[in-house]
């Protein structure tokens, strides 16, 4: 009986230990962690408000998707370039100082706003519903003919540059539900071919990350009942007192729609 307990004791003391060093190995790994958040403004957060000064026009915010992931996961090292209206040369040149051999993961949004996406937005607006399909239709060619290259230019980068981080790509959400509960504004083509242009932009940014060995995240089940005119939007309306954040997602929109997706990829 004595000798019993002599080797239960053990055995707990050991288990202890082995508990101990492996609770040890796990904080050992994510004070090693390294994140770097990469993309435009719907990385940097523009929408949902509380700006960072120091950021400047980038308009990065604790309240986008890259700085609540870093908040909940305490990563050792955690840079956040993105920046309001960057394009994929924007990346380039001024976003990917951060990465390294180190880098453990890195998150992006691109694209949107090579594809011109201001632009279709401010045309759908303010011209007639023939100019703002055109306007679309151009677009769509732009992401066929030359979004697909500087696509590969910004991946090829960050794998150079961080060739062990898991790197997870995120899309664009649809901004409308169609039929919904808007009276004025866009006509439903319109809409129609707006939503049409985010799934085509999306598909060619899925198939460009997924050619990299990257992740793609998609939004748009997310944000599915909570687009433009479905009575709960994460996402602004044409706000014409901060024409900026018009068409950008809110702070819930940033926590519930992008957060998700983000943290079930990473």
């Amino acid at each position: 009986m004595r000798l019993s307990r002599v080797a239960a004791l053990a055995s707990s003391l050991l288990l202890a230990a082995g508990a101990a060093l492996f609770g040890a190995g796990q904080a050992s790994a994510q004070a090693d962690f390294g994140y770097v958040a990469l993309g435009d403004s719907y990385s940097s957060g523009v929408g949902a408000g509380n700006y960072d000064s120091a950021s400047g026009n980038c308009k990065r915010t604790t309240r986008a998707y890259p700085a609540l992931w870093a908040a909940a996961h305490a990563p050792q090292t955690f840079s956040f370039t993105a920046c309001s209206g960057a394009r994929t040369g924007d990346v380039l040149s001024g976003q990917l100082g951060p990465l390294n051999a180190g880098t453990d993961l890195v998150s992006i949004t691109i694209g949107g706003n090579d594809a011109g996406f201001s632009d279709v937005m401010t045309t759908c607006v303010l011209q007639s519903e023939s100019t703002c399909v055109n306007r679309v239709n151009q677009a769509k060619a732009y992401v066929d003919s030359t979004l697909p290259g500087q696509l590969d230019q910004v991946y090829d980068a960050i794998r150079g540059r961080a060739p062990s981080a898991k790197v997870v790509v995120l899309g664009y959400p649809r901004f409308y539900k169609l039929n919904g509960s808007c009276i004025a504004g866009l006509t439903e083509g319109e809409r129609t071919a707006i939503n049409g242009a985010a799934d085509y932009l999306n598909a060619a940014i899925a198939k460009r990350a997924a050619d990299h060995g990257f992740t793609f995240g998609s939004v748009v089940g997310a944000f599915t009942g909570h687009e433009i005119c479905s009575g709960d939007a994460w996402l602004h309306s044409v706000n014409w007192t901060n024409i900026g954040e018009s068409y950008h997602p809110t702070a819930t929109g940033q926590s519930s729609g992008y957060l998700p997706v983000f943290s079930g990829k990473a």
